[in-house]
């Protein structure tokens, strides 16, 4: 029996439609005659989706009796017995009631499938098992509820259904997601815009990646191996060397310039694991590339460049870039280098060459290679030693048994010397050796003795084929003894690189690390310094953490420099370091600087999170008092208008003075949904002078003193008109309350350049100077929002002016005929 197929409908949060289109597709199946029936289906009350359901067989669900409460689940059994072709099986991450035959939905669904059933059903992305921490941290919430990421992998088809976050939003204020006693705390909690973006982001590149996953088995298994320029995939790849990190500033730049594009590293190892690039440069190499949002990978191969092509087919890689020989013209003669290779066989993929300093023929030339590299300075300069005092010794000792010992046996002793010599000191001693072993056997061993001239024919032939072997088997003991001394360079590199990071996974301090580093390195003092950004032209620099006496305060306080970026580099005191320790030193200052990178994050982080928590905790509190507030300010207006005739007179101000409290607490309202982007707002044209009357009429009494010079014809405003007369009723009863009787507040308006419409409210004025507090009323606060909020601005006079007014300016939508702007 074929197994059914999945199909997923995925959402970044409750409400964007989920339940809604799948049953849209059950309706859509069972047009096209399939046998389609709703195995569980959970509407949450809306209307609209409920409806959908209507003429689709629906398999009664089975009901549960768990701690005294009954819930009902999806009848697997019934299901089965029914076999349709297609069922429709809502929130897949479902933990099901216990009693049940599973403990989830998901597994019920399986077995929907291995019956041969075809199963269309929901999921939130946030129930996906790899991103229950990632959406943990974005919304504070915990998922309790999780699927493995392999049961939606299986899938045969995932579908996104989306919705912006403002139109979310806005289907919760209406009701069509939770019921109204839980809207205010989902908008300013898990439905904040914030989240609801972060959640949409993870849908969507969870999704491109099994897209991403589709498109590489399906070219597997139809065998295609050329590139599908879906997106820009640029690998760089690395030896080891001094280049290394101007190939991937190269590359990142190209992959900046391409929106989407993707940046990978690649360094091969050859087959012997020895003749790689330098650990500590490949260290900081990967550090550059991860810091520049690339990835780093190594492979091993025999052949360099059918492993780097190889690994650019497998990641459907579109162009290579890759650094200028650094051989000479004679060599590139006898054997075709790394890039030309890559350029013959890479067949659609463009190949980048870039010129460096070390490249062969450039205008910077590396300077050799000490000879002492290979083996390291000590081993170098014993094997030196060596060569002057045993070859002498060896002839000595020759010379005092002459007769008894042919040239043959003389020169295998010789040889001994030489191969002795090279396996401590490497190729260079091992040449000097041989050659001077020759000149001695020469001069005391053959005919004519104490002579260079050389008497019999096979002498020569002899000496000819006794330095040719020397010189072979030198090089090869000292290119073994350099392997040798590599590795164990290596593994001392990679320990104590170990040894870091350990130390920053168990967060060691800064300080601590840094004191590490200075006493494996055997330095004096050493400082990690950072460069203040708003420094100007001259740097200033801080100490970030130090370590032993006299610590540098700046890089040419010190000996020597290792810079990590353009704002952090490491400063140290002591004796010089070979290339090899610098480096090394390098490699250490990059892992230096991700730890303090990370700390940095983390602090910021915690920074980030206590001021979350402290907004929503206001928030929450916000909520709340002005329910409060709005149950009580209820109560006593509901007391005042029971009053008995004889108390309406005496009550008449305390009623003013309720109104104006539930006033402002409907304003306070207003602005928290505002600023929580639940407030919905109608832009349309309005006319002034109908919001204008509107305002005077909530004042009361009072608004009738206002004095209203305006013109005789006023463009209609582009505005809400219920907030626009909130705003003005409250700046006009701020202005009421501050001007002194016999002088009311003037109510002007005019018309501006560029389709606006200034409308100015001033005090009355006695002549005594404005107070300072005048500027930072609540009234002009909350009036500020609104009319902010609706693409408008409001400005107040200084309060040093003689008169204290506040301009509100807001869009024309027509100007009124034979008006000029001043």
């Amino acid at each position: 029996m074929a197994r059914g197929a999945l199909r997923i409908y995925l959402g970044a949060a409750p409400g964007v439609g989920k339940t809604y289109a799948m049953l849209e597709e059950g309706q859509r199946l069972r047009a096209q005659g399939a046998d389609v029936v709703v195995g569980f289906a959970e509407p949450h009350g809306r209307r609209l989706t409920a409806a959908l359901a209507e003429g689709l067989e629906t398999v009664p669900r089975r009901t549960l009796v768990h701690r005294g409460v009954s819930f009902t689940e999806m009848d697997l059994d019934a299901v089965l017995a029914r076999r349709p072709q297609v069922a429709l099986v809502d929130e897949l991450a479902h933990t099901d009631v216990p009693g049940c035959r599973n403990a989830k939905r998901w597994q019920d669904v399986e077995e929907l499938l291995d019956a041969g059933i075809d199963v269309v059903t929901t999921l939130n992305v946030q129930h996906l098992e790899s991103l229950n921490d990632v959406v943990e941290q974005i919304t504070g919430v915990v998922q309790h509820e999780t699927l493995p990421d392999e049961v939606a992998r299986r899938a045969s088809q995932i579908e996104l259904v989306d919705l912006p976050p403002e139109v979310l939003r806005r289907r919760m204020v209406h009701g069509d997601i939770y019921p109204p006693d839980r809207i205010e705390s989902a908008l300013t909690h898990y439905f904040r815009v914030g989240n609801l973006t972060a959640l949409r982001e993870l849908a969507l590149l969870w999704l491109a990646d099994r897209v991403e996953e589709g498109l590489q088995r399906y070219r597997t298994d139809h065998g295609i191996a050329t590139p599908w320029e879906t997106r820009e995939r640029i690998l760089v790849g690395l030896t080891g060397g001094a280049e290394g990190e101007t190939l991937i500033r190269r590359a990142a730049r190209i992959t900046a310039r391409t929106p989407g594009s993707e940046l990978l590293a690649l360094h091969v190892v050859p087959g012997d694991a020895l003749a790689g690039g330098s650990p500590a440069a490949l260290d900081g190499q990967r550090a550059l590339v991860e810091s520049l949002g690339g990835s780093y990978h190594q492979v091993t191969g025999d052949d360099v460049v059918e492993a780097l092509l190889e690994f650019a087919r497998a990641e459907n890689v579109t162009q290579i870039v890759l650094g200028a020989s650094r051989r000479g013209r004679l060599s590139r003669l006898w054997h075709a280098g790394v890039g030309q290779r890559t350029i013959h066989g890479s067949g659609p993929v463009d190949v980048h060459i870039v010129t460096h300093e070390a490249a062969a023929g450039s205008a910077a030339l590396a300077r050799p290679p000490l000879p002492y590299r290979g083996t390291g300075r000590r081993r170098y300069w014993l094997a030196t030693a060596g060569t002057a005092l045993l070859l002498p010794a060896l002839t000595w000792a020759l010379t005092a048994l002459r007769g008894r010992l042919d040239l043959s046996a003389d020169l295998i002793l010789y040889l001994l010397a030489v191969v002795v010599i090279a396996l401590v000191g490497g190729l260079w001693p091992a040449l000097v050796a041989a050659v001077a072993a020759a000149l001695l056997a020469d001069y005391f061993f053959t005919a004519p003795p104490h002579s260079f001239a050389v008497e019999h024919g096979h002498d020569i032939l002899a000496l000819v084929a006794f330095v040719t072997v020397a010189a072979l088997v030198g090089s090869a003991a000292g290119a073994a003894a350099r392997r040798s001394y590599q590795a164990v360079r290596a593994t001392s590199e990679a320990r104590t690189l170990s040894r870091l990071a350990t130390a920053m996974m168990h967060g060691q301090d800064l300080p601590s690390l840094v004191e590490q580093i200075r006493e494996n390195f055997g330095l004096t003092a050493v400082s990690l310094l950072e460069r203040d950004p708003g420094a100007g032209a001259r740097p200033r620099w801080y100490v970030v953490a130090s370590a032993g006496e006299q610590p540098p305060e700046r890089p040419y306080d010190g000996d020597l420099e290792s810079p990590v970026d353009d704002s952090l580099t490491l400063a140290a005191r002591g004796q010089g370091l070979s290339r090899e320790d610098r480096q090394f030193l390098a490699a250490c200052a990059a892992q230096l600087a991700v730890a303090y990178t990370q700390g940095r994050l983390a602090r910021h982080a915690a920074e980030t999170d206590t001021f979350a928590a402290a907004e929503r905790t206001r928030a929450s509190l916000l909520v709340t008092a002005v329910r409060e507030l709005r149950t009580c300010l209820d109560t006593a207006a509901g007391a005042l208008a029971r009053a008995d005739e004889p108390e309406q007179a005496r009550a008449a101000t305390v009623r003013s003075s309720v109104r104006r409290a539930q006033q402002l607490v409907t304003d306070l309202d207003d602005v928290s949904r505002l600023h929580a982007g639940a407030l919905d707002l109608c832009l349309r044209p309005v006319e002034l002078s109908e919001v204008l009357t509107t305002a005077l009429d909530d004042l009361g009494p009072g608004g009738h003193t206002l004095v209203l010079s305006l013109p005789e014809e006023l463009p209609d405003v582009i505005a809400d008109a219920a907030l626009l007369t909130r705003a003005l009723t409250a700046l006009a009863a701020d202005a009421l309350r501050h001007s002194p009787a016999g002088q009311p507040p003037v109510v002007t308006a005019e018309l501006m350049s560029g389709g606006r419409l200034a409308l100015r409210i001033t005090d009355g004025t006695d002549g005594s100077p404005v107070p300072a507090e005048r500027g930072r009323s609540l009234a002009l606060r909350l009036s500020r929002d609104l009319v902010e909020a609706m693409g408008a601005s409001l400005r107040s006079s200084d309060t040093q002016a003689a008169a204290f007014a506040v301009t509100l300016v807001l869009p024309a939508s027509a100007a009124p005929p034979g008006s000029a702007a001043p």
